[in-house]
């Protein structure tokens, strides 16, 4: 498993239903031949599972999966465990993205099956919290965060192996986001909910490279979950140098 609390930040590409063998071979091409980032920055590819067999990626980038199943093994068509994920040299695993919970109908206690299940595997699960507008509009998103974080972290998580990624679900890929004063007070509020203050805490929501370094300079804001720009290997490559 990855010690993760020894980066300072960490990116993590969500590339969700996107991309090809072609697209892969060009998407490293490209990526190689641009300058290479700090080694204090742990950096991760997440691409469809189909592909994670495909992929040689060498230090400092890792790889990881979209989503794992809640279960170990049985009769569960489609389903892909966490043994099998670790089988394909995946080290990091998202749980609990907003697209999982909302458009799939997953629970928080499916998230924290499923990040036990990662960690019994040596995976280090990033899961992910955040609100919807309607939520954030009544005033509600940090009970919503907190419940989430109380129901969906495992009882054997630690600041080694956990990392969690709040997503306002309102900025996903709607070019809106939280201002930098409410991303720092989210993540302060976070870091301050059942001894979480060590943990890292990633921010996510219409990340790109012209916004990056401001989110990450900020001192509660260990690192950013981009989706979009993270296709674009030049523009990841510039959110990576943020």
């Amino acid at each position: 498993m990855i010690e993760v609390s020894k980066f300072d930040k960490i990116i993590a590409a969500n590339w969700k239903l996107n991309g090809s063998l072609d697209f892969i071979n060009r998407y490293f091409n490209d990526f190689h031949s641009k300058t290479s980032f700090y080694s204090n920055v742990c950096g991760i590819i997440c691409p469809p599972s189909i592909y994670l067999n495909n992929f040689s990626i060498n230090h400092p980038l890792f790889l990881g999966a979209q989503d794992c199943s809640k279960f170990n093994s049985g009769a569960y068509t489609g389903e892909i465990s966490a043994l099998m994920l670790k089988e394909s040299n995946c080290q990091f695993c998202i749980v609990g993205h907003s697209e999982r919970r909302q458009i799939f109908n997953q629970t928080d206690e499916d998230i924290k099956l499923k990040a036990e299940n990662l960690i019994n595997q040596s995976i280090n699960p990033i899961i992910c919290i955040g609100e919807t507008f309607e939520e954030k509009k009544r005033g509600s998103t940090k009970d919503v965060l907190k419940k989430q974080i109380f129901n969906s972290l495992p009882e054997n998580a630690s600041i080694q192996s956990i990392i969690i990624a709040y997503e306002p679900i309102w900025a996903i890929g709607s070019g809106l986001m939280p201002t930098l004063a409410e991303i720092d007070s989210i993540h302060s509020f976070i870091k301050n909910i059942k001894n979480l203050e060590k943990f890292k805490i990633l921010y996510g929501g219409s990340v790109k490279s012209n916004n990056a370094k401001n989110i990450m300079d900020l001192e509660n804001v260990d690192g950013v979950l981009v989706g979009g720009a993270s296709l674009d290997p030049s523009e990841f490559i510039k959110i990576l140098n943020s």
